[in-house]
């Protein structure tokens, strides 16, 4: 029998939300036979067929009753049409060309999961919880997942405009998006940081090649005198889940540890995952850092990094998906994927997040995190021990050991980063000053973004209509600081990882983490350091 690919991700491409039950013939529902349901749904089917004031699409009708049926499940059972699943094939092996995000459909809107890191959408600054109430001026209530596909991907080098209803912002936000080529690589970014000792490898996504991209990283890191690692799952929505289990490997110290297990109503659905001693030569301390975007397979990595006291998990908790979906290909080529098990990290965690009001409230909960308006999450979580005897705890996603909030920008960084203005002002300085070029350290160590930069900046946002809040742009000068100048490596020197080693060398969660590495070497050597409140 050929073995089925099991999926913890939140999403890899797209979320779609829908589904494909098959009855047999003497289930019940709710106390009535299920073939006297499904002769209801029949004649309904015919007398709208037969008496609707239009002729109606049937095929349609019967593919929003699919996805009607797993909407009753969970956030996560999900029906594919024959298009989608063709389209989300192709992005666990290959590339697409499109804007570069994650998405539902959620309350009939266009809602950003997560932008794909490294995207154009990544790189203006959308965020997960972004709903796009426009697209080309256009209303997108009530938008398919067909005509996200038609109306967002198209050629590299095309422009599409949006606009963004975002959380705690009371305009909306225009983005014009220029399309790129988006490559469904697991590593976005791997090299030794500039104290010459700290590797950073960061995983968008896990797909089918996750693990052997992650070791040729480790390894290459290792070869240029890597004594400690900085592993970024940030904004990493899932995958695979046997990819998470064989990425977790990697840092366990021996064979036979459990790494994850997964728990469904049939037995087929219970396996145990453990470690094979592979990752015995990566002995080094390691630092995970994690936010609300970190989902499922994400999670199942940090988690048994945590509880096997392998590491330091950093940053935000995160989404807390704890369900585990099994593919079934119909024959029309499209693909049902139906909630089988729950997976739990070693200690016996499950950190699924409540889903009882809704999927829209499952979502907005995790997008009105960082709301100060909202108030946090009181609710009671099941506590656990790592090892060590550590405390953690269950349910609502992974709480790091320190816990580290990320900077966010005002609407008019947002503004900024949607008209592509920090990179239209690096591209035209990169062209007038060539000769910051010659050597990247000599850039990094002495180029400062001045208030002469800062001002031309201005006028530019202005000569381009952008709103600029007065206040809103003091506040936010610090990340137009490091926007500018990593646009400027990355333009300069075209190489994603100079563009990333510049941007994360202000990051406050980076910067915390950088401190926190002597607590991670005790973790190494088997020494418990103390946790954050505790």
């Amino acid at each position: 029998m050929k073995r089925m690919r099991i999926y913890v991700g939140t999403l890899v491409a797209v979320v779609i939300v829908g589904g494909l039950l098959l009855w047999g013939p003497m289930l019940r529902a709710e106390g009535e036979n299920v073939n006297t349901q499904l002769a209801k749904l029949t004649y309904i089917l015919r007398t709208v067929r037969d008496n609707y004031v239009e002729s109606p699409d049937v095929s349609k009708m019967l593919d929003g009753a699919i996805r009607g049926m797993l909407e009753e499940l969970d956030p996560h059972s999900v029906y594919i049409p024959p298009e989608d699943q063709k389209r989300i094939s192709e992005t666990f092996r290959g590339e697409f060309e499109g804007i570069g995000i994650t998405f539902t459909i959620q309350n009939k809107w266009l809602t950003v999961v997560s932008p794909i890191p490294g995207t154009p959408s990544d790189r203006l600054g959308i965020r997960a919880g972004d709903r796009i109430i426009k697209i080309n001026g256009v209303s997108a209530y009530g938008i398919s997942n067909e005509q996200v596909f038609e109306k967002l991907r198209g050629p590299k080098g095309t422009s599409v405009d949006v606009s963004i209803a975002r959380p705690g912002i009371q305009d909306p936000l225009d983005f014009t998006i220029i399309r790129d080529t988006i490559p469904i690589y697991s590593v976005a970014a791997s090299f030794l940081m500039r104290d010459h000792q700290t590797g950073y490898v960061r995983i968008n996504q896990f797909t089918s090649t996750t693990d052997r991209e992650v070791e040729h990283a480790l390894d290459s890191l290792k070869s240029q005198g890597m004594k400690r690692l900085l592993l970024d799952l940030r904004a990493n929505p899932g995958g695979y889940l046997d990819q998470a289990w064989k990425v977790a490997d990697l840092f366990m110290p021996r064979k036979d540890m459990k790494i994850v297990y997964t728990l469904g109503r049939t037995t087929r659905s219970n396996q145990e995952f453990f470690s094979t001693g592979r990752g015995a030569k990566y002995d080094f301390p390691v630092i995970v850092l994690i936010n609300h975007g970190s989902a499922s397979a994400s999670e199942i990595v940090s988690g048994a990094i945590q509880d096997h006291d392998r590491g330091l998990i950093v940053g935000e908790i995160s989404f807390g998906k704890g369900l585990v979906q099994t593919p079934y290909p119909l024959n029309d080529g499209s693909a049902v994927r139906i909630t089988t098990a729950r997976y739990y990290t070693p200690s016996g965690r499950l950190i699924q997040r409540p889903y009882d009001k809704g999927i829209a409230e499952y979502l907005l909960d995790d997008a009105n995190v960082d709301n100060p308006e909202i108030p946090a999450d009181t609710t009671p979580r099941a506590v656990f021990h790592t090892d060590r005897g550590r405390t953690v705890f269950g349910g609502g996603g992974i709480t790091p050991d320190s816990t580290i909030k990320s900077l966010y920008g005002t609407g008019t960084t947002a503004r900024l980063f949607g008209q592509r203005l920090y990179f239209e002002y690096a591209t035209e300085y990169a062209t007038k000053h060539p000769e910051l070029a010659s050597n990247f350290d000599a850039f990094a160590d002495k180029f400062e973004v001045t208030d002469a930069i800062l001002a031309e900046v201005k006028a530019l946002a202005i000569e381009r209509k952008i709103e600029v809040k007065e206040e809103e742009w003091t506040k936010d000068l610090d990340i137009a600081k490091s926007n500018i100048k990593g646009e400027l490596a990355g333009v300069l020197f075209n190489d994603r990882n100079l563009y990333h080693l510049v941007r994360i060398g202000d990051d406050p969660q980076v910067k915390t983490a950088m401190t926190l590495f002597n607590q991670a070497q005790q973790m190494a050597d088997g020494i418990i350091p103390a946790r954050d409140g505790q």
